[in-house]
Formats: structure tokens, C-alpha cells, sequence
């Protein structure tokens, strides 16, 4: 095997924790998590969500992590050389394209919602939001929806703001590893996280801090199963687990190639249990303080926590331009989301460029073009299903955005780990996968971690999957 990436390595461990933890930390984090446990039961889906993330995807991303560091290439060609090395079926190189393959259909919209994050800097920093201030208490709702659905309903504002994140993200993938990739994440993940903590300070001087202090922690388990209940009979559902699961693979960016791919760039005497474990508190710190800046807002506000999509678009500038010093730290809460939104949307695209440099075809600079412009491309779906596309409903009442996330999401990434989890719990050589992870066979740590991989994880995917696919239902 390889032990050197063509593409170049990261120059230390903490590149690495810094560049795993911005491909985890994105919207994911500060526009997903918030409104998701907003609308399954607060402290419940919080709960669910860590469970998830100690027991199902902590395992899996050591696994992933290790998966990149074994075969030093695109996630593509990682898979291909390690099908090679155990001499099992050439259909797992399809997980290497499922990952990429995920990543490249995420980024085609989350370029999308990061240009809406893009908009709204502007719009917060010239105060237009104040003017709710000077209208009637009954008129705020349709003013701040005016405000949003004339964003989102013209197709040639989506489409500049998707062309200049395309653009950003473009140009820092084009600087290599080290050049571009590496220097992007030693600006923008501490400008996230000052950003973040004064936030924060900002949420506890809210006269409502503590109660969304107890939203975000108290446990409202109807909402999180779902339980439909008459006089005679529940009806229980997974779908708030379904959520939870989903939420946590896409939080962490597992099974779409990013984790893999730096995984692959990773120095060889880095222990991966460490730097994931860090990257995995890093990230999960990051959805919690988000929850504890938006909640507090909101219920200060006498606002709707569960507002869905909507929260942070529609919900949120409405505290922001009643609040004192609304304009600054709104401004600032949206800077936030774009940080976050640059520091995944390199990784989401970086498996599909390293695989076009291995063809031998491109250098960096043209795969990122190329990348690039398909992605932009693929993003005009998204674009078009806010628009002139939003009555194409293909499937479940879905418009093409919804469709997008809930297959990538629901489906794709929990699956790509299920995969993961079985190929290095069950194919790779136990020793392989130590020699890998710096670890002993024979550790306590290890044996954990490896009964968790091969039993606990595969189970638990497997369950919800099914259950999202529609076979319990």
C-alpha cells in the first residue's frame, strides 16, 4: 500500500483535527440541528442524537478515518486498492463512489442554502430588519416571509449567490492540501469558534436563557417517537430516531468520502482514535452551543422553536431586529453560517477532485474547475425547486430539495456507514486495522471499539435504515 498520498499530507495532527472538525462543523451544526430538535421534542432528539454519535458514528468515523489512511487515495481509489489487498468482490469499490458520489449531491444544495446564509449578511448589516420596529405586531410575520420568499422564489438571486460560493470553495480546493485546504481551515474554524462564543455570550444576557436552556435539555419523548395516541391505541414511530441518525451521519460528514479522503492525507503515526474522538467533540460541542445561542432568541422572543426550516431564515431575524444591537450580532450570526458552510463544502467536493487527478487527466486546478462546474450545475435543481420547479413533487409529496436531503441523508449516509462498518469489522484483518490505528489487538480500547463496529453499529444502522425505507412501517 501506498503510504504517502499523491495529493500530499496534512503537517501535523491538529491540520487534521482543524480540517475534520470544519468538514463536521457546517450547517449541519448551526441551521439543522437547532430546528430538528425543535421539532422533535428538544432535550429528547438531543439525547437520541448522542447516542447516535457515541454508539453508531464515533465507530464508524474511526473506521472511515482509517479506511482513507490504509489506501491514501480518493475515496474511489482507496476502496479499489483495499479490494485489491483482502481480495473481496470489486463491488465494494462501489462504496468509494457512493461516498463521492453523496458528497457531490450535498454539496449541490448546500451550496444553495449557504448562498441563502450569503444573502442575509448584507441584508442583516443594512439594518433592514429593524423596520420591524415601525410596523404593526400582526404585519411582522409577512414582512420578514416577504423578505425570504422574495429570495428564494427569484431563481437569478439563488443562482448569483450559488455562483459565488461555488466560486469561494472553488478556489481554496484549488490550493492543494496544504495550500488550499490547510490554510482555508487555520482561518475560518477559530473565526467560527469566536464568532460562536460571543454568540453565546450575547444568548445568556436574553432574559429567556435559561428556558432555552431547558428546551434544549428537557425530554419531551412523545414528540421524539412520534406517538399518535386515541383512547384505545399509539402509534409509534421511528421517524424522530430516523432523524436523529441521519442528522448525526450528516453532522459528522460520514459516508461521503470527506472523511476519507482527509483520512488519506493523514500523517502515518497519527492515533485515529484520538484525533476522531476530538473531531467528534468538536463538532458536537458546535450543534449544542448553536442550539444554546438560537433557543434563547427565540423564546425571548416569543417565537416558535419548532419552526422547521424556516427558524433560522425566518424566525431568527425577526429577534434580531427587535433586539438591542440586533444589526451587529445578526450580521455576525450569518457570517457564522457562511464560515460554516466553506469549512464542509471543501471536504463535500475534495473526493470528487482527488479522484480526477488520480485519472492523470487534470491537475488540481482544472479537477477543481470541472468539480466545480458540475456541482453548480447539479445546484440549479435545488435552485429551480424554490422557484419555477416547486410544484414537481416526485415522490411522497417532496419537492426536489426535500427529495435531495432525505435520499442523501436518510438513506445514503446512513448506509455508506452500515458498508463501512461491515467492511473493516468483517473483511479487513484484524491486525491491518490495528497496525492502522496505532493500537494493540489486544487493548481494552480496541476490543470496545471493534465489538461496537462489527455488532452495535451494523445493528442499529441496519434497524433505522429499514424502518426509513418503509419495512416496519
Amino acid at each position: 500500500m501506498n503510504k504517502i498520498s499523491i495529493h500530499g499530507e496534512w503537517s501535523s495532527k491538529m491540520a487534521f483535527i482543524l480540517a475534520a472538525t470544519g468538514s463536521a462543523v457546517g450547517l449541519g451544526n448551526i441551521w439543522k440541528f437547532p430546528y430538528m430538535a425543535g421539532q422533535y421534542g428538544g432535550g429528547a432528539f438531543v439525547i437520541a442524537y448522542l447516542l447516535c454519535i457515541i454508539i453508531l458514528c464515533l465507530p464508524v468515523m474511526m473506521a472511515e478515518v482509517m479506511l482513507g489512511k490504509r489506501g491514501r487515495c480518493s475515496p474511489i481509489n482507496t476502496m479499489r486498492n483495499l479490494v485489491r489487498e483482502t481480495s473481496q468482490s470489486k463491488l465494494w469499490v462501489l462504496l468509494g463512489w457512493s461516498g463521492a458520489l453523496a458528497g457531490f449531491l450535498i454539496l449541490s444544495y448546500y451550496s444553495v442554502i449557504a448562498g441563502w446564509a450569503m444573502a442575509y449578511v448584507p441584508t442583516l448589516a443594512t439594518g433592514t430588519f429593524t423596520e420591524i420596529n415601525n410596523i404593526p405586531a400582526s404585519e411582522i410575520n409577512d414582512f420578514v416571509d416577504s423578505i425570504f420568499n422574495s429570495l428564494i422564489e427569484n431563481p437569478i438571486e439563488l443562482i448569483s449567490w450559488h455562483t459565488v460560493f461555488i466560486i469561494i470553495t472553488m478556489i481554496m480546493v484549488a490550493g492543494g492540501v496544504k495550500g488550499g485546504l490547510e490554510k482555508a481551515v487555520n482561518f475560518m474554524m477559530p473565526a467560527l469558534f469566536i464568532v460562536l462564543l460571543v454568540l453565546v455570550g450575547y444568548a445568556m444576557s436574553t432574559p429567556n436563557f435559561s428556558e432555552g436552556f431547558y428546551f434544549m435539555f428537557n425530554f419531551n419523548f412523545n414528540d421524539l417517537l412520534y406517538l399518535n395516541c386515541t383512547e384505545t391505541s399509539c402509534e409509534l414511530s421511528g421517524e424522530g430516531l430516523l432523524a436523529a441518525m441521519g442528522q448525526a451521519f450528516f453532522s459528522l460528514s460520514l459516508g461521503m468520502g470527506s472523511i476519507m479522503v482527509y483520512g488519506a492525507y493523514l500523517p502515518k503515526d497519527a492515533s485515529v482514535s484520538k484525533v476522531t474522538t476530538a473531531v467528534v467533540l468538536a463538532d458536537t460541542l458546535v450543534a449544542i452551543l448553536a442550539g444554546l445561542i438560537i433557543f434563547p432568541i427565540v423564546f425571548s422572543n416569543g417565537l416558535e422553536p419548532g419552526a422547521g426550516v424556516g427558524l433560522v431564515f425566518k424566525t431568527l431575524p425577526i429577534a434580531f431586529g427587535q433586539m438591542p444591537f440586533g444589526t451587529l450580532f445578526g450580521t455576525l450570526f450569518f457570517i457564522l453560517l457562511v464560515l460554516a458552510a466553506l469549512s464542509s463544502s471543501i471536504s463535500l467536493v475534495e473526493p470528487a477532485v482527488a479522484w480526477l487527478i488520480e485519472t492523470g487527466k487534470f491537475n488540481r486546478i482544472s479537477a477543481s474547475v470541472t468539480s466545480g462546474l458540475l456541482v453548480w450545475l447539479a445546484g440549479l435543481i435545488t435552485v429551480f425547486s424554490f422557484n419555477i420547479w416547486s410544484e414537481i413533487k416526485p415522490l411522497a409529496g417532496l419537492n426536489l430539495f426535500e427529495l435531495l436531503d432525505y435520499l442523501t441523508s436518510n438513506i445514503m449516509l446512513p448506509l455508506g456507514g452500515l458498508l463501512i462498518a461491515i467492511f473493516v469489522g468483517w473483511l479487513m484483518k484484524k491486525t491491518v486495522v490495528a497496525e492502522e490505528l496505532n493500537s494493540s489487538i489486544d487493548s481494552f480500547i480496541y476490543y470496545i471499539w471493534y465489538f461496537l463496529l462489527r455488532y452495535i453499529t451494523p445493528l442499529g444502522v441496519g434497524i433505522v435504515f429499514l424502518n426509513a425505507i418503509g419495512i416496519f412501517s
